[in-house]
């Protein structure tokens, strides 16, 4: 893995929220080899937003903006499926 996935990898699994360590780091686990550059890039950019913000995204409390409405944010709101959020 190069360095810039594994930096990734770490900023997904240390997030201000427990529950987006959660999100995003089992998410950054199960597909960063996977994830093309440009995926990588815009997972970066992506995280650049306010966990809160993240938070309700992924878990469709709030709709997405339109930047961020990507086959990407997709993966993501489909992998998280069944996490409860109250």
């Amino acid at each position: 893995m190069d360095a810039n996935r594994k930096r990734l990898l770490y900023h997904c699994n240390h997030m201000g929220m427990k529950e987006n360590d959660v999100m995003f780091g089992t998410f950054a686990e199960a597909h960063i080899s996977e994830l093309s550059d440009a995926e990588v890039e815009e997972l970066e950019t992506l995280l650049r937003n306010s966990d809160l913000d993240l938070f309700k995204w992924v878990l469709g409390k709030e709709p997405v903006p339109e930047e961020f409405d990507t086959p990407l944010m997709k993966r993501l709101q489909e992998f998280n499926v069944g996490v409860e959020a109250d």
